[in-house]
């Protein structure tokens, strides 16, 4: 028993002494490092596709380092896998969190719209391009019974543009005015063709768009472009009375001046024709004059009715300029004190129409004489007395355009042509600061279908006067 005590004791103390001696056998050598190599290659299969891995070596003094090595290995550090890559939260993009501020554009700069006297000053020489727009079917206007307008054939706008024998017109109509040397076209329009009878006075679309086709013909060929209601102004005065009548008249202009608001300065608003404080219908169903202080209360209500109702659709019509109609369009009746200019929200914008300085010599046929011309004296004085003097331009909305031999007083009769007349009538006009337009109809003065001055020598004298305006 002894013994194999002692023996035990010997076979532990010989085993500890070797476990603790330094490795010198170079098969021991060798054995330990087949083993670390093996355990780096299966603990990182990775190494071979990261080109940041190391390999590690084996401990140069103990087998039992080899293990600790391996396990101390950088490779997770620097090697990143693939469940890591999928649950990395992206940093959040500047793009999400700052919003780049839009460049702001500068407002546009308003415009100004000529003065009254600017643009008279630029209007020149005018023509009409009379019984077209303004064309309806009038046959039996005058009497009571006339309760609405009668629709002309086929109820399009140009069934009445040409009923009154003129021809549709075009861009080379309005050109070969502008080519004579007229550098204003008055429109008269009668709003109320195509309307439906409904009492809201409502401009049918189609009507409206075509007098909108004209306009633009004239704004594309550099003319000045006046618009009214004619005619129209007849129908509705002679049946109500001054309330209903600026109702009426508000209703209208409202929608006039709406559907061209965005238009510049080359586009004038003329408000009536010539009914301002004409015949009405008594109870009888009588066509009867008014009195003169009806009269002219019915022509100061409707121009300022007129003027405030286009200014307050806003736009450009805040500063276009407008003519204000006279009474009867008279030059006596409209240079009496009772005619009063409207009030208005913009300085020096207002014209006031009047018709044929020598109207009264026309009809009673004294064309050329010397009361024609005393009479044009008289009647151009009174103009620039009570308007011209204060600031407030002269649109004489219709002039003569030809004076018929017939017209003419005996003594200049054999002595004057119809274009001298023209030629004293347009020069005077022009002289006080005036804008003549003459009065014309199809092929009249000027042929629609030539498109030119049927006249040579009205032809020539209108090219002349043009021309020296334009100097």
């Amino acid at each position: 028993m002894k013994k194999k005590l002692i023996s035990l004791l010997l076979c532990t103390s010989m085993l500890l002494t070797a476990c603790s001696a330094p490795v010198t056998s170079s098969d021991s050598t060798s054995d330990v490092s087949s083993s670390v190599s093996s355990v780096t290659d299966e603990s990182n299969v990775s190494s071979e596709e990261e080109s940041s891995m190391t390999e590690t070596s084996a401990p140069e003094t103990t087998t039992t380092k080899a293990p600790e090595t391996t396990t101390t290995t950088k490779a997770p550090e620097t090697t990143v896998t693939e469940a890591e890559t999928t649950t990395t939260t992206k940093e959040p993009e500047t793009t999400t969190t700052t919003k780049v501020p839009e460049t702001q554009k500068p407002e546009p700069e308003p415009i100004i719209f000529p003065t009254a006297n600017e643009v008279a000053k630029d209007m020149g020489l005018g023509i009409s391009l009379g019984n077209t727009m303004e064309a309806y079917e009038a046959t039996d206007c005058e009497k009571i019974t006339f309760e609405w307008i009668p629709v002309v054939g086929n109820n399009t706008p140009k069934d009445y543009e040409v009923c009154w024998e003129c021809v549709e017109t075009t861009q080379e109509v309005i050109d070969g005015m502008k080519a004579a040397g007229f550098n204003t076209v008055r429109i008269p329009v009668f709003w109320g063709n195509m309307m439906a009878n409904d009492g809201t006075w409502t401009i049918n679309a189609d009507y409206i768009a075509r007098v909108k086709e004209i306009v633009d013909y004239c704004q594309s060929a550099g003319v000045y472009t006046v618009i009214n209601i004619h005619h129209f102004d007849e129908f509705i005065i002679r049946r109500n009375d001054i309330d209903e009548c600026e109702k009426i008249f508000t209703r209208l202009w409202t929608q006039i001046a709406e559907y061209f608001k965005d238009y510049g300065p080359t586009l004038v608003f003329e408000g009536y024709n010539e009914y301002l404080g004409g015949k009405q219908f008594n109870d009888k169903g009588e066509l009867v004059e008014v009195s003169k202080s009806k009269g002219y209360k019915m022509t100061n209500t409707m121009n300022q009715c007129f003027v405030d109702a286009v200014r307050k659709t806003g736009g450009n019509n805040a500063q276009r300029v407008l003519i204000v109609s006279g009474y009867w369009t008279n030059i006596d009746l409209t240079t009496d004190s009772k005619f009063e200019m409207p009030t208005d929200t913009v300085a020096d914008r207002l014209m006031v129409s009047v018709h044929y300085v020598d109207n009264n010599m026309y009809w009673w046929n004294k064309i050329g004489g010397q009361d024609w011309l005393n009479y044009i004296d008289d009647q151009c004085g009174k103009l620039k007395r009570a308007f011209t003097d204060k600031g407030i331009p002269v649109f004489m909305g219709e002039t003569t355009s030809m004076y018929p031999k017939n017209n003419m007083d005996s003594s200049v009769k054999n002595k004057m042509s119809s274009t001298d007349c023209l030629k004293i009538v347009l020069e005077r006009l022009l002289d006080e600061g005036f804008v003549p337009v003459l009065w014309d109809t199809n092929s009249h003065f000027y042929s629609r279908t030539e498109y030119k001055i049927v006249n040579a020598d009205d032809a020539k004298l209108i090219k002349d006067i043009s021309e020296k305006i334009a100097q």
